[in-house]
């Protein structure tokens, strides 16, 4: 099983900070797990880090080394063989951050027709054989024919569901094969200013909304600091919106309906789309 953590925040300098305040998260849900990766924005670039199989991550492993007003977390299962450094989730394109909680089964049959629907130029970008590059092959084809990819004032509902459509696509192309069990096809995706999660089948996803606080005890922020200290208004200021697939105490969390697509642009406003 793999799991998934995601964050948009409203300051890209308390990243870090909103992350350290997160409680009930399971970064690894499985020992077997070998292949972990972290995307997040710095300015411009888009970046990747892939995290040492042989160390149990914690939440601060997750923070970028610099400002960041997004982040994505992906830890799994690669076979072997597979490349840890171009296979590893999060996968990116452009300044789009993507990554599947899955795997699929019998995904075989599947590629060619999926690939079918991809041009040449995003074909090229799958590098290897997991499932989860196909999907977000596919997510970027939908948002190449809208003539969104990198428009910077994507709405976040234009994100969801383009999201939410990728996946009513890949479950049209199990029926016509003959495949009728929703597998898990848990997406997360974000370009540094929205973020879309899309839950199917069984396995959970849940999000949370983290408010402003006076108090972060990793900048030393205290009820004693002068309400003059400038750290004290930005993290009364501060708003984060994170979604995580694995998490051991609910409390403040909610869960993602089957079926839902969570939305999340700059206002740190959160809605969800029904099913299509």
């Amino acid at each position: 099983m793999s799991a998934i953590l995601a964050a948009l925040s409203s300051d890209p300098n308390l990243l870090r900070c909103e992350l350290l305040r997160l409680t009930g998260v399971r970064l690894i849900p499985d020992s077997r797990i070998n292949a972990m990766g972290v995307g997040s924005y710095a300015q411009e670039e888009v970046l990747l880090r892939r995290l040492p199989p042989d160390r149990f991550p914690v939440l601060d492993d997750l923070a970028p080394p610099h400002e960041s007003e997004a982040v994505l977390f992906h830890a799994g299962r690669l076979p072997l063989g597979l490349s840890l450094e171009e296979n590893t989730q999060p996968f990116r394109a452009r300044h789009w951050l993507f990554a599947h909680q899955g795997p699929l089964p019998d995904f075989e049959p599947l590629r060619a027709p999926l690939l079918s629907r991809v041009p040449e130029h995003l074909q090229r970008q799958v590098r290897g054989p997991t499932n989860s590059e196909v999907l977000f092959a596919l997510f970027l084809t939908r948002l190449r024919e809208l003539g969104r990819t990198d428009d910077p004032r994507l709405e976040p509902e234009v994100a969801g569901r383009v999201l939410r459509d990728t996946v009513r696509e890949v479950e049209a192309t199990l029926v016509k094969l003959g495949q009728v069990r929703t597998p898990p096809l848990n997406l997360v995706a974000t370009n540094g200013t929205v973020l879309a999660a899309t839950r199917r089948g069984e396995a959970p996803l849940y999000y949370t909304r983290l408010e402003g606080s006076a108090e972060c005890a990793h900048c030393g922020v205290t009820p004693q600091t002068p309400e003059t200290h400038p750290e004290v208004g930005a993290h009364r200021r501060r708003r984060t919106v994170v979604v995580a697939s694995h998490v051991t105490r609910t409390q403040g969390w909610v869960e993602l309906p089957q079926g839902a697509t969570l939305t999340v642009g700059g206002d740190l406003q959160v809605q969800q789309l029904p099913p299509a």
